[in-house]
């Protein structure tokens, strides 16, 4: 609201795949289901899933597709295009890595999106911020 009161929320459904070249070129998706928000407010997520935001109905999926991953010094670096409401933008950003469990990596980022540009226009009264950060803690196992 107005940028003071942040809303947090978790997806709870998601499922992802991805694969690594014997060249070590790295592709993949990860697939979020809207209607699985969870603010801890169920009237809030109600109207999260409506047509004001993710209209879960028609829209029952979040993906983002990576087309490119550069080592960097802490992490590597994502390339891909995340896809919102049918909407679908190039993103780049970065990634902090760390060992998880059997041979595993987890990936740690946060994203900067403007909610405009996948098609998210209500903001009664001008109280909600059209700039939203995403956090993204990632485990990636072998399969």
């Amino acid at each position: 609201m107005w940028g003071l009161v942040p809303v947090k929320g978790v997806f709870r459904d998601l499922d992802g795949t991805g694969t690594v070249s014997a060249t070590g070129e790295v592709t993949g998706s990860i697939t979020v289901a809207t209607g699985s928000l969870d603010t801890k407010n169920a009237r809030r997520d109600k109207h999260l899933r409506s047509e004001d935001f993710f209209l879960s109905e028609k829209f029952p999926v979040i993906t983002f597709t990576l087309d490119k991953l550069t080592p960097a010094s802490t992490g590597a670096t994502l390339s891909g295009t995340l896809t919102v409401r049918d909407r679908s933008r190039p993103i780049t950003f970065n990634a902090e890595a760390s060992p998880a469990g059997d041979g595993g990596v987890a990936l740690d980022a946060t994203i900067h999106v403007n909610r405009s540009e996948y098609g998210f226009t209500w903001n009664q009264m001008g109280m909600a911020s059209m700039h939203n950060t995403i956090t993204i803690h990632a485990v990636f196992t072998r399969g």
